[in-house]
C-alpha cells in the first residue's frame, strides 16, 4: 500500500492529486508545529493538549485548501455539501487524532524525542491513513 502510494505520487492517475495533498499537508504540518510550539511555550499547555488543539485547527485549514485545490474535480460546492464535507473530514481526521497522539506520546515518553520532532513523525505516519479515508469518503473517490 505504501509502495503504491509512493509510486502514484511520482506517476499515475492520482499523481497530481497526491502531490497536492502532500503539499497541503506539508504546509498544514508547519502550521501545526508552530501552533503546538506556541501552545506549549507561551500557553504553558501539556504537549498532548496543545497537539490536540493544533490538530483541530489544522483539520479545518486543510479541509478548505484540499477542497479548493487538491480535490477540485470533486470538490464540495454549495453550503450544504461544503459543511457535510467538513463534518466528514472531521470524522476522518478526528479518528486519526488518537493515532497521532499515541505515536507522539510513545516517541516522547519512551523514545525520548523532543515533542516537536515526535509530532512531525506522527503527522507523517497518520497522514497515509488520513489520505486514504479522505479521498474515498470526504470527496467520494474510489
Amino acid at each position: 500500500m505504501v509502495r503504491n502510494l509512493l509510486r502514484n505520487l511520482h506517476s499515475g492517475p492520482l499523481a497530481l492529486q497526491l502531490r497536492r495533498f502532500v503539499a497541503v499537508g506539508t504546509v498544514a504540518a508547519g502550521v501545526q508545529q508552530v501552533l503546538l510550539w506556541i501552545f506549549v511555550t507561551f500557553g504553558e499547555l501539556n504537549y498532548l493538549v496543545g497537539a490536540t488543539i493544533a490538530i483541530e485547527i489544522t483539520i479545518i485549514f486543510q479541509y478548505v485548501l484540499n477542497n479548493a485545490w487538491t480535490f477540485e474535480a470533486t470538490q464540495n460546492t454549495g453550503r450544504r455539501e461544503f459543511f457535510a464535507g467538513l463534518l466528514k473530514t472531521n470524522v476522518v481526521r478526528g479518528s486519526a487524532i488518537p493515532i497521532q497522539l499515541g505515536i507522539l506520546y510513545a516517541l516522547v515518553e519512551w523514545g525520548s524525542l523532543l515533542y516537536l520532532v515526535a509530532n512531525g513523525i506522527a503527522i507523517v505516519i497518520s497522514g497515509v491513513y488520513r489520505y486514504v479515508l479522505d479521498a474515498r469518503w470526504t470527496w467520494g473517490q474510489a
